[in-house]
């Protein structure tokens, strides 16, 4: 009965130090910028090409409501790096440089001024890197940052590595080499730079794969924002399948006027379906790195956009419909994201209803290591870990705060989501926009007069919440033109749409040149 029991304890022991010896899993998040959910094929695009994004949904568990922070960059991705709401880190819209989005800098002819807001991310907070470093990770980033230049920069961060970020949201060079990148070596002119940072990433991966340390690898694409360019072969081969689709007759408007910007409705920009087929081959490369390094199943890989895709403004590149609007705007075409979670035997291509937003995967992470949370840190966020393994998470709204204009026409508003329920208020005017999202996914159908105990249920909680957060409002703009305002609208109608629609009709002619040259000899 002594030995029994001796070797029970024994087993026991032996069991426990395996436990501890065991090496936690690897991490790569994939983060693409302006990435709309509805380019990808696994999400219905027929003109684009995902292969190797839809093989790794096939076996994640995809989000069907997963959000991004914000509606624009630099927020979203400050939410995602620290667990925090935009609005509570002060960080509301995109960082530039040069300040023009800032009040005392603004510039536009509107009604309000937008709100101030942080240059940088503060290095006091503990952002997803930092709390994995603390724990004996090996962190790598690659691509763009936006989040501070000299000081703030990954490195800054909890970043062991950095490859290409800084303080620009846009790739100086554009995507092809000599990339005029601070952070980023040159290669051979014409080299891709999404395929540069896929290679960076598997080769950290590779270096890695021996090694008794765990790594984050965060692969942050500067893909598909703009500028639109892809190689010349690439455009080639989708301006032939836009010809064999009957796409390069279109005799309906490629775009609609939706109150301030034209709008595209269709996805057929051969450029742009060039830049998500380098984006597909680089995401490639790094899931063949974890597969021919023996680390296909010890890596948690998460997939997700910062913003919904380029419908108006920027590039105007894409078409997010059924969802309405896209990057910048309010609705569910600026925010609902591809938001796909693999984690290998857990996850095996399910998909969920339950709403997750960017704040979401820093608890989410921390949990699947097994790390302790650190709920004073990511407040905002709570982990997915029981949706990932099929059991439920308690019910919560979901928020928005954008004081800002967007380049894209979106508006100062706030939104918030309970359920099936969607609230949009606007700064502008104190207005409110009633939708119920599950029969009216498009937000054409404004209900706020048929059921206003629901706005003013959803009103009263989203102002709770901008107390909560110390969120920061527009003021009015005392250089404001009305009539000024109204010929603008007026000329867009009048000359803005035909122009683009003739602009993005040359996209597709056999002949069709890019301006700037980038293809001459390097982009073959």
């Amino acid at each position: 009965m002594k030995s029994i029991l001796l070797c029970s304890l024994f087993s026991a022991l032996l069991s426990i130090s395996s436990l501890a010896e065991a090496k936690s899993p690897n991490f790569v998040f994939i983060l693409v910028d302006d990435l709309g959910k509805q380019d990808l094929g696994i999400e219905g695009s027929e003109f684009y090409e995902t292969p190797n994004i839809d093989s790794l949904a096939q076996k994640s568990m995809r989000f069907d409501r997963g959000y991004s922070a914000c509606q624009v960059c630099s927020p979203s991705r400050a939410a995602i790096q620290t667990g925090k709401t935009p609005a509570r880190l002060h960080i509301t819209d995109y960082i530039a440089v040069r300040r023009n989005n800032q009040p005392e800098k603004w510039g536009r002819n509107t009604k309000l001024l937008p709100a101030e807001y942080k240059p940088e991310l503060p290095l006091s907070e503990t952002t997803i890197a930092e709390a994995l470093k603390e724990q004996g990770y090996h962190t790598f980033f690659a691509g763009k940052w936006h989040l501070g230049g000299d000081g703030h920069t990954p490195s800054e961060q909890g970043y062991d590595v950095n490859k290409g970020g800084y303080h620009f949201g846009t790739p100086p060079g554009g995507y092809h080499s000599p990339y005029n990148n601070p952070k980023l070596s040159n290669d051979e002119p014409g080299s891709e730079l999404p395929i540069r940072l896929g290679k960076e990433t598997a080769k950290f991966i590779e270096d890695n794969a021996k090694s008794d340390e765990p790594f984050f690898a965060m692969l942050s694409f500067y893909s598909v924002h703009g500028p639109i360019q892809c190689s010349q072969n690439r455009w080639e081969k989708f301006q032939a399948k836009a010809e064999k689709m009957g796409l390069t007759n279109r005799t309906e408007p490629r775009f609609l006027l939706d109150r301030t910007q034209e709008v595209r409705q269709v996805q057929d920009h051969p450029v742009y379906a060039g830049m998500m087929a380098a984006l597909d081959d680089a995401v490639g490369l790094v899931l063949e790195s974890l597969k021919k390094n023996g680390l296909e199943e010890e890596t948690v890989v998460i997939f997700t956009s910062d913003n919904g895709g380029v419908s108006s403004g920027d590039g105007y590149a894409t078409s997010c419909l059924p969802y309405r609007g896209g990057k910048g705007r309010q609705w569910e075409g600026g925010t609902r994201q591809p938001f796909y979670i693999y984690w290998p035997g857990v996850t095996t291509g399910q998909k969920t209803e339950v709403p997750a937003i960017g704040m979401d995967f820093y608890p989410t992470i921390l949990d699947i290591a097994g790390i302790p949370l650190k709920p004073d840190q990511h407040v905002d966020g709570i982990s997915l870990v029981p949706v990932l393994k099929g059991k439920s998470v308690e019910d919560r709204e979901l928020f928005w705060h954008y004081p800002h204009y967007g380049n894209q026409g979106g508006e100062p508003s706030a939104m918030v989501v309970d359920g099936d329920w969607k609230l949009i208020h606007y700064f502008e005017d104190g207005r409110n926009e009633l939708y119920n999202i599950s029969d009216d996914i498009g937000e054409q159908t404004d209900i706020s007069e048929r059921y206003p105990d629901r706005v003013e249920e959803l009103s009263a909680s989203l102002n709770n919440w901008q107390k909560e957060v110390g969120a920061d409002f527009p003021s009015r703009n005392q250089k404001y033109n009305e009539q000024a305002h109204a010929r603008s609208l007026e000329n867009l109608e009048e000359k803005g749409l035909p122009r683009r629609e003739q602009e993005h009709a040359n996209y597709l002619k056999p002949d069709f040149k890019p301006n700037g040259g980038w293809w001459d000899q390097r982009g073959r």
